[in-house]
């Protein structure tokens, strides 16, 4: 599976939880940034704007960096963007990522000089938790402090399921500075640039522009997909303890 397939995959990935939680949100016009401070029209309705965004995706992902949308914007510390980092990297939960990738080239025979078997598993297991922790810890820790940029995912919870996905996607190239002002996203696109240069360190067949530029291109793409989810859980969560809570009531 070459990188085009693999990102595909992730834009599927993206639609499909977009329609699933599409069902249970209201649709009004899409504003480019909405503020989710705003009132629905329909107050029995719960607004899926103020959703809370909880510390983990699918009950499982850690969610640290994630906060709703709001008109007034306040900055985060450099210690507490570190704090993110550091959380975001050595959670366990990432191994089962590492595990996935791992199990992914394993399949794929990625990284040859790794062998098969085992031992070729856990060395690909090692080297896919690495790029994830270089690549978060570049990206949400030390950039973001010293080109004093936001490293959270603002979740809109408002619009059109292809505006929100749009602006989840697009949120790896657009962030907030710490005056919250629009920036490109620096921190991102740089920081995952790093963790691909370093990973050359230890893909010793993958040292070309090629392998390069595909290493950075699935850092950005994991992200990417990263953020969708951010966006749409807390509407899936809302509407799966709605129809249990209603079971049960029944």
């Amino acid at each position: 599976m070459n990188f085009s397939s693999r990102f595909f995959s992730l834009l599927l990935l993206c639609c499909a939880l977009a329609d699933i939680a599409s069902a249970q949100q209201p649709q009004p016009a899409a504003n480019p940034d909405p503020p989710a401070t705003v009132a629905t029209a329909e107050p029995n309705k719960v607004d899926p704007a103020s959703l809370p965004v909880g510390k983990r995706v699918l009950g499982v992902l850690p969610n640290y960096r994630t906060a709703n949308y709001t008109a007034d914007y306040h900055p985060i510390s450099k210690e507490y963007k570190m704090k993110i980092a550091l959380k975001d990297s050595f959670d366990y939960p990432l191994f089962f990522v590492g595990g996935a990738y791992a199990g992914l080239y394993q399949v794929e025979n990625s990284h040859p000089q790794f062998g098969q078997g085992a031992v070729g598993y856990f060395k690909r297991l090692g080297t896919s938790y690495a790029d994830q922790v270089i690549g978060n810890m570049m990206t949400e820790g030390f950039l973001p402090v010293l080109l004093h940029e936001d490293p959270r995912y603002f979740r809109i919870g408002r619009g059109t399921k292809w505006h929100r996905a749009g602006y989840a996607l697009s949120r790896i190239f657009v962030t907030r500075t710490d005056t919250g002002a629009p920036t490109f996203n620096f921190a991102e696109v740089m920081g995952n640039g790093i963790a691909a240069g370093i990973g050359l360190s230890y893909y010793q067949d993958s040292r070309d522009v090629k392998d390069y530029l595909q290493n950075w291109g699935t850092q950005l793409g994991t992200d990417a997909v990263s953020q969708v989810l951010k966006e749409f859980w807390p509407d899936i969560k809302h509407h799966y303890f709605k129809k249990h809570n209603t079971a049960g009531a029944d």
